[in-house]
């Protein structure tokens, strides 16, 4: 038996599960370390400039440098009304080719740029989100596909604010 040659080697059931319990502790926080580092690289390319942007304008050249043509291949489904400003619904997709990008503003908002998310290469260019607006405003969705920008807009009408209003 090897445990009468390295007695080293005698573990009881107690020893073996507080070992075993270590070793998962330290493995998920080599796993939470790694993905500190991951954010904190994302946060590098976070456009911060273009969230702070009171213009619908303002952010199409801060975030991406380029006016937007309007298309009938962007939808953007949000409701004609919404009875609480603080959590309308909308969904965003688009049948262009090639997208990298899809942003959602608030004309009427203190800051316009509502949402923005990077698509990757092979994900289906469709994304989902509450918004809070503070008025009655004009929502603009804009895919950024192959190079160019894209828009379509809904005017959403709200009953109760949900930017303080």
């Amino acid at each position: 038996m090897l445990t009468a040659k390295f007695p080293a080697l005698r573990m009881s059931r107690r020893g073996l599960l507080k070992g075993a319990a270590l070793a998962t502790v330290l493995g998920a926080s080599l796993n939470v370390m790694r993905s500190v580092a991951a954010f904190a690289a994302d946060a590098a390319g976070w456009p911060t400039d273009a969230f702070k942007q009171k213009s619908e304008t303002d952010v199409l050249k801060t975030l991406y440098g380029k006016a937007a043509e309007v298309s009938d291949k962007v939808k953007l489904d949000a409701p004609e009304i919404a009875e609480n400003g603080a959590v309308v619904p909308i969904s965003i997709s688009t049948t262009l080719p090639k997208v990298t990008s899809i942003s959602v503003m608030v004309a009427e908002n203190p800051y316009a740029l509502a949402a923005s998310y990077k698509i990757p290469e092979g994900t289906m260019p469709s994304v989902s989100n509450r918004l809070k607006m503070a008025k009655t405003s004009k929502v603009i969705a804009v895919v950024e596909s192959d190079g160019k920008l894209y828009s379509t807009s809904k005017e959403v009408k709200v009953t109760v604010g949900g930017c303080g209003g």
